[in-house]
């Protein structure tokens, strides 16, 4: 079984171990290179936020089709993929450095935001944000 498989049905110790096995890579990779020095959390915070609008650069122009649609010419969908890994790889070494466990915080966002907006009635097309 694949570790999207595994994931998606659920096995949330085995993606919890897998994104902490690379956030120790993330950091050694640092390490050999001696950039500790420099992944201070504003750094990294900086970073995060140059590698997302780097994402949001390949969107810039496009129209809601378009977009729906990037993934399907390989020349972009290989950008956005990396684009996603360098925006992931900031914020598990920003969460690294400041000893934030990203999956509990995520999950506790998730139940205050249900708290936040119940559920009262059928879903709409209305748009949401998770502030």
């Amino acid at each position: 079984m694949s570790d999207e498989q595994d994931v998606q049905q659920g096995d949330q110790p085995h993606a919890h171990e897998r994104l902490h096995q690379l956030q120790r890579r993330l950091a050694e990779f640092a390490a050999a290179r001696g950039w500790e020095p420099y992944h201070t959390p504003k750094n990294l915070a900086v970073a995060l936020s140059v590698e997302t609008s780097e994402l949001v650069e390949i969107f810039q122009w496009l129209t809601p089709e378009q977009s729906a649609k990037v993934m399907e010419k390989p020349e972009t969908a290989h950008r956005v993929a990396d684009e996603v890994a360098d925006v992931l790889a900031y914020l598990l070494q920003f969460c690294e450095v400041l000893g934030v466990d990203v999956l509990d915080a995520l999950a506790a966002k998730i139940e205050r935001n249900e708290l936040r907006f119940p559920v009262t009635g059928p879903p709409t097309s209305n748009c949401h944000s998770s502030e």
